[in-house]
């Protein structure tokens, strides 16, 4: 397939040098062949000779002749009628846009003219335009960067099958399973890329182990869509009025509480569709549960309790202990030993607790 798009002719030169093309713009998809041709003009004479064209080639800079251009090379040929001269690409490739331009040298070599600008190819891709229009049915269209020559056909494709429409719309009602794609007639190698409704999401935590209060803990949700999803997180709370808690694919939490303890799902929607994840449980713990806390007051208060009563026979101790003649350092220090193994015990009492580990 030729593209042919419809140019104004143009003329560039100055006195009797010049080059014409008869097109200016092409636009093409990948895979095409294009062919760009130009008309050039010298004087019959130059420095008392006759002018005679030696040599004509197309370049896009550096004055660098295409067909010695490793990228283009058995992709491309020239053909000149009279004055008429022809480049042909084929197999076109995204990175053939460019501004292609002319080059003709004659015979003296002083005679020698380059078009200053030339023809701008656009080598285009395919695209499936969703409107973004809240309705079960929608109108598709394949959709290219670049206008395309007139009266294209085109075809249409659901999860790779060729559902027979060959117009550049496409109106229906998409299942969630639904990939649709399309392409120009007659390339059917190269079709655009497919659209569809966004996958069932899936949702991570992490860290995935255990979460404790004050720590940072990020929660992701992820899906497959075309046009790209957004995302948007809710905690379950029984409130049929839920307010959203982030409209991006992760909520982060920088200092977790107790209170964020719950079951949280995401939505993900584009113009396709939308879905719903399962949930996901974040159960946050304390530093001490409610239950350790508990226990230590307990120790406290009994803690409290002896030591008023340690303090109270202290004085009655210590005599009994000098009484059996022990010297005072002695009795001194044998009330410390009991009074360190009283907290030691105390300690142990408190590790051992299975709810304070």
């Amino acid at each position: 397939m030729v593209s042919d798009v419809l140019c104004v002719t143009v003329v560039q030169g100055h006195d009797d040098w010049g080059v014409t093309f008869t097109s200016t713009e092409i636009c093409a998809v990948k895979g095409a062949t294009v062919e760009m041709s130009c008309d050039y003009k010298h004087p019959t004479y130059m420095y008392g000779n006759n002018l005679t064209v030696q040599e004509t080639f197309w370049f896009i800079k550096d004055l660098v002749d295409l067909t010695t251009v490793k990228a283009y090379t058995d992709r491309v040929q020239y053909s000149c009628d009279g004055k008429r001269c022809t480049l042909r690409i084929r197999d076109l490739r995204k990175s053939d846009s460019a501004v292609y331009k002319f080059r003709f040298i004659t015979n003296p070599p002083e005679g020698r003219y380059s078009s200053p600008t030339g023809v701008t190819l656009s080598v285009t891709d395919l695209h499936v335009y969703v409107p973004d229009i809240n309705s079960y049915k929608k109108t598709l269209t394949c959709h290219s960067d670049c206008p395309l020559p007139a009266h294209p056909t085109y075809v249409w494709y659901k999860n790779g099958h060729d559902i027979g429409i060959a117009t550049r719309f496409h109106s229906g009602n998409f299942q969630y399973e639904d990939g649709i794609s399309c392409a120009l007639g007659g390339f059917e190698d190269f079709p655009s890329d497919s659209v569809y409704p966004p996958k069932p999401p899936s949702l991570s935590a992490s860290p995935s182990a255990e979460i404790m209060e004050g720590s940072s803990v990020n929660l992701t949700c992820r899906t497959d869509a075309n046009p790209a999803a957004n995302s948007t997180w809710y905690k379950r709370n029984g409130n049929p009025a839920l307010q959203s808690l982030s409209n991006e694919s992760q909520l982060v939490f920088s200092s977790i509480q107790s209170s964020d303890s719950g079951l949280y799902y995401c939505t993900v929607e584009n113009t396709l569709g939308k879905r719903t994840s399962k949930d996901i449980g974040i159960d946050v713990k304390c530093e001490y549960s409610s239950e350790c806390n508990s226990y230590i007051s307990y120790l406290i208060f009994i803690y409290i309790v002896l030591s008023v009563k340690i303090s109270s026979r202290s004085s009655t101790a210590s005599l009994k202990c000098l009484a059996q003649g022990h010297d005072n350092k002695f009795c001194h220090l044998l009330f410390l030993q009991k009074t360190c193994i009283f907290i030691y015990v105390l300690h142990q009492m408190l590790h051992s607790f299975p709810l304070c580990q």
